[in-house]
């Protein structure tokens, strides 16, 4: 299953929380800020199952702030392996 959602292309799409509470169908969502260093969704999951990643796609992961840690050093090692 997760080879076929990979494959697939359509990771989806992502937001922060920035305050708890409620909410239920017909809200709205309002857009407050956007990241202007952002990279797709889709275009970090490619760089992380594909034979054939481009360093520099795997550098601009590895600086994004937003990005929790562990998944920037999954992508630190395999910039690593990939440039040594």
């Amino acid at each position: 299953m997760l080879k076929r959602f990979l494959v697939s292309g359509r990771t989806g799409f992502y937001l922060a929380v920035l305050e708890e509470g409620g909410i239920a169908a017909g809200d709205s969502i309002i857009l407050v800020r956007r990241d202007e260093h952002a990279i797709p969704v889709a275009e970090i999951t490619r760089q992380s199952v594909s034979d054939r990643r481009n360093v520099e796609a795997m550098r601009r992961v590895v600086a994004l702030e937003t990005l929790s840690e562990s998944w920037r050093d999954f992508f630190r090692e395999r910039l690593h392996r990939r440039t040594r």
